[in-house]
């Protein structure tokens, strides 16, 4: 055999690996076509979701009239051309009115959800990390907080110090902080005893360092459906109380308070009382398929 010479085996092994070597490529971009894939009920909850998100940012610039003018004669009128959803018990149209809604429904419940996710999450990582005493003071007071009903302490801040849309946010961030606590602790206890946490107090790492470095970045899923979650419960919370009268005031009105101003209307099934409802419940469903999606993505990604 000639020195340069190249056995068959030797070519078939060399294949072999080549081909091992290509499948080592092609892998981490098969991971994130999986990553980055949905379902399809993922996918009309992001369709949804993306729907009302610029409704909250932009929907006023898209209202045909302004959301107090009372342009029709006639109460409670049916879908039309130039009403598309109706009018409602003082000849306001409806489609103008839910758009200037959109803002104080989707946008105040964003800020308080981000608000009690964030003040959640830094609590759960301060006592996961420090653990001893500070653990058990933050976790006490939690459970403490935790056992008021929602919609309780909610009534009694509003009976206390009057509806406002700062008072809203903030009561309905207190009230939701605690069961983000829960979860992002419970999350952060266990990656807390990961291998790599215990690397880096070995290197000497300081707190913060391990906190937002090691621990943070590897709960960042079950803390954002989580917020999804939360995004939902306050969006029910602030529309319960606007229905009540107790949400936020007129002229201006949020979804809530859109229903509870119409109700009158629902004996003969009016556009007025139906449209923010449907408005609601197409949220809220859109953000449960969008997180689903997130979940049932996650579980298969762990089966593999």
């Amino acid at each position: 055999m000639k020195p340069n010479s190249i056995s068959p085996k030797a070519s078939i092994g060399s294949g072999k690996d080549n081909a091992l070597k290509q499948d080592g490529l092609n892998e981490p971009l098969r991971t994130r076509r999986r990553r980055l894939s949905l379902s399809v009920g993922g996918v009309i909850g992001l369709l949804i979701v993306t729907f009302w998100a610029l409704m909250a940012v932009a929907g006023p610039l898209f209202a045909p009239h302004d959301a107090n003018a009372m342009i029709s004669d006639g109460y409670f009128g049916p879908l039309s051309l130039e009403f598309p959803l109706g009018t409602d018990y003082l000849g306001r149209d409806i489609l103008s009115r839910l758009l200037h809604g959109a803002p104080f429904t989707i946008g105040v419940a964003l800020a308080a959800t981000a608000l009690a996710c964030t003040a959640g999450v830094v609590l759960a990582l301060v006592a996961a990390a420090s653990g001893g005493w500070v653990d058990a003071l933050i976790s006490r007071t939690q459970d403490a907080l935790i056992a008021i009903p929602n919609k309780i302490f909610a009534l009694l801040m509003v009976a206390s110090f009057g509806s406002s849309v700062p008072l809203l946010l903030l009561m309905a961030a207190f009230a939701y902080m605690p069961g983000s606590f829960r979860i992002a602790r419970a999350v952060a206890v266990n990656v807390m005893t990961m291998d790599f946490v215990q690397v880096a107090r070995t290197r000497g790492e300081a707190m913060p360092y391990i906190i937002f470095v090691e621990v943070l970045p590897n709960m960042l899923r079950p803390v954002m459906t989580d917020f999804g979650l939360r995004f939902v419960y306050v969006v029910l919370l602030l529309s319960a109380m606007s229905f009540l009268g107790l949400g936020v005031q007129p002229p201006d009105a949020d979804w809530g308070s859109l229903v509870r101003e119409n109700i009158e209307g629902l004996w003969a099934g009016a556009p007025a009382v139906l449209a923010p409802a449907v408005a609601i419940a197409t949220l809220t469903m859109g953000v449960n398929l969008l997180i689903d999606s997130f979940g049932g993505r996650s579980k298969r990604e762990m089966e593999k």
